[in-house]
Formats: structure tokens, C-alpha cells, sequence
């Protein structure tokens, strides 16, 4: 909890400081909203290069076989016709660097120009900070401000969708929305793509749940729980459909079954829920979730099992991962199909 609120705290100063220009040297972007962090590395830069001297004063390198030699050399080039150079490195993990290339970033960021902007970007690897290198931790932790793009709150990820159906030319109310982001996920970068796709579906001014149903692509978690639902249901023939979807998509059979045994543990506990008389506000806390649609969804399915089902299902489940990671030469799809079959006939 500490952690997301310092991260939090990151990423609301930086937008203060771009807002108001008084931004820092040097950032370390990171987390998985990338549609975000693009918006704001493009509006970074409207702030520091004007229009016409990119050339001279905007640099967007690759991290990979990058040196800090290298990177010294342009934070110390002199900005032309603007007050300072923007330089953007991609996938340059810091704490992988060699003891001599640690060395020379932690001088630079010890001596480093005010007339330079530095941006770190972790894109396809994962920002992780190591205390074991206690000078380089230091130093970034002293020198470098970390802004992490994190999915947005429920409220703000809702005005944003309604805006961009707006630009489509339609509405879209809260829950709506909602069954937006539970079919396509929370990430802006995933969800554009889909409200254009929608966008242009949609024949009345509101965009509805059987217009998103239509044609949205649906995210793993989302196909798997109406997987499931339809399990709990006893209807094989909508599971086996809806598991031959994903195998036809290539999703690794292995990948499928965790899946599954998330959410096969998230409806157990949603049967505990219900058996103890807690409400959809526990399990919320319980599963991190964002919003209570899911959650609302889950109790709804678990009411249609029983305690002892569920026990079961997750042994089932456990069962064949043993068997999947251990045995060779067995074939997953079939097993992942005669584990829906088993679980429906259960229920």
C-alpha cells in the first residue's frame, strides 16, 4: 500500500511540475499504462523542444548496448534556440548495468546539466529497483524522479471512455463502462482501439452492452470467466466453445488453466463470502478490484455453486497443473476440454 501511494505521489508531482514548468533532469518512466506514459512523453516534449529544432535538441535512443559514455556525451550538448535538450532512453535497465558503466551514470547523475531533460523509459522490461547495489540505489533514489503509469481509478477511466465515445459520436453510460472494462480491461492502450472499433458499430447515439458484445475483443480474464459462469451453469457445450476461442487464438493451454485456477479461487471465495454474510465491498478488498462490477458478477455466479463444488473444481484444477508441468507428451488441449466437461457435470 506504501508503495502505491509513493508511486502515486510520483506521478501526480510530475503532472504539477509539466503543468507548471518546472520540471525536473532526469525521470525514470515506468508501469503499464503505456497509452499514458506516450501522452505524456509527447507533451514533455511540446513543453522543452520547440517545433523545428527537434533535430538539434530532442533524442530518443535505445537503451540496448547504450553506454554511459555514450549518454554523458548528449546530456552535455548545449540546446539550440530553447533552454534545454530532451533525451529519451528506452529499456536501459539501470540496475543490470556493469560496475563501471554504474559507475559513470552515478557521476553523471552527481554533476548533471540543468539545461537537459533525461527520461528512462522501461517499456518491455520491468523497472525494478536492488538495494544489493547500495550507491546506484542512492543515487537514483536522490537524483531520479520515478513516475509510474498505473491503470486509472474507476471514475477517472470512465470519463475518459465517455469522452472518446463522444469523438465517435455517441454516449456511453457508468455501467456500460463498466462492462466495457471488464470485457477489454482497464489499460487506455487496449481500450482505444476497441471504443473506435465499437464506435463505428454502433447505430444509436448510446453505445449499449449488446454493441459491445458484438465486436469487442475480449481480454483472457473476461473470456475465462464467462467460461467458467457457463460451467457453473453445467453447460459444457458454451465452455468447450468459448476454450476453442482461445485455443484457435494460440493462447498456451498452461497459461488457460492458471486462468482458470484464478478464477476458480476467486469464485470460491465469493461462495465464502456468501456462506459468512460478507458483502461485494470484502471481496473488492480481497481481489484488489477497482470497481464492483466484477464483483457483483462473481457473487452472482457463486450463487449457483456450493462450497463443496468449488473444493473440488480447485483440486481438479491443481491436479492437472501437476500433470501439465510434469508429464511429457500430454496433450493440454484435450485435458483442458475433459477438465471443463468434469467440472460441468459437477456443477
Amino acid at each position: 500500500m506504501a508503495e502505491k501511494k509513493t508511486a502515486a505521489k510520483g506521478y501526480q508531482k510530475f503532472k504539477a511540475d509539466l503543468a507548471g514548468g518546472t520540471l525536473g533532469e532526469v525521470y525514470i518512466f515506468c508501469g503499464e499504462e503505456s497509452y499514458l506514459r506516450e501522452y505524456y512523453l509527447k507533451e514533455v516534449q511540446k513543453k522543452l523542444v520547440p517545433a523545428g529544432f527537434e533535430e538539434f535538441n530532442f533524442h530518443r535512443v535505445a537503451g540496448k548496448g547504450l553506454t554511459m559514455e555514450e549518454l554523458t556525451e548528449m546530456t552535455e550538448a548545449m540546446p539550440m534556440m530553447a533552454e534545454r535538450t530532451l533525451i529519451v532512453v528506452t529499456d536501459c535497465d539501470l540496475y543490470k548495468l556493469g560496475e563501471e558503466q554504474r559507475t559513470r551514470l552515478i557521476a553523471l547523475l552527481g554533476d548533471f546539466p540543468e539545461y537537459c531533460c533525461l527520461i528512462f523509459v522501461y517499456d518491455l522490461v520491468e523497472y525494478k529497483p536492488n538495494k544489493t547495489y547500495k550507491k546506484l540505489y542512492a543515487a537514483l533514489s536522490d537524483k531520479v524522479q520515478e513516475v509510474r503509469f498505473e491503470p486509472q481509478d474507476k471514475s477517472d477511466l470512465i470519463n475518459w471512455i465517455a469522452r472518446r465515445f463522444r469523438a465517435t459520436g455517441h454516449d456511453i453510460d457508468a455501467r456500460t463502462a463498466e462492462h466495457l472494462m471488464f470485457t477489454c480491461g482497464s489499460l487506455m492502450t487496449g481500450l482505444v482501439p476497441e471504443i473506435e472499433k465499437i464506435g463505428a458499430y454502433a447505430k444509436g447515439r448510446a453505445v449499449t452492452v449488446e454493441d459491445i458484445n458484438a465486436v469487442a475483443d475480449p481480454v483472457l480474464d473476461a473470456v475465462v470467466f464467462d467460461m467458467t459462469s457457463a460451467v457453473t451453469k453445467g453447460d459444457y457445450d458454451r465452455a468447450s466453445e468459448l476454450l476453442g476461442q482461445l485455443l484457435k487464438k494460440q493462447e498456451e493451454p498452461i497459461m488457460i488453466l492458471g486462468v482458470i485456477s484464478k478464477e476458480l479461487r476467486r469464485l470460491y471465495t465469493a461462495r465464502l463470502a456468501l456462506d459468512s454474510g460478507k458483502d461485494k465491498l470484502w471481496l473488492m478488498d480481497l481481489w484488489n478490484m477497482r470497481s464492483d462490477y466484477p464483483a457483483r458478477l462473481l457473487l452472482d455466479a457463486a450463487r449457483k455453486t456450493t462450497h463443496e463444488w468449488c473444493a473440488n473444481s480447485l483440486a481438479l484444477c491443481q491436479k492437472l497443473d501437476r500433470r501439465m508441468k510434469s508429464e511429457k507428451g500430454i496433450d493440454r488441449e484435450g485435458e483442458l476440454k475433459l477438465l471443463l466437461m468434469q467440472l460441468a457435470q459437477r456443477a
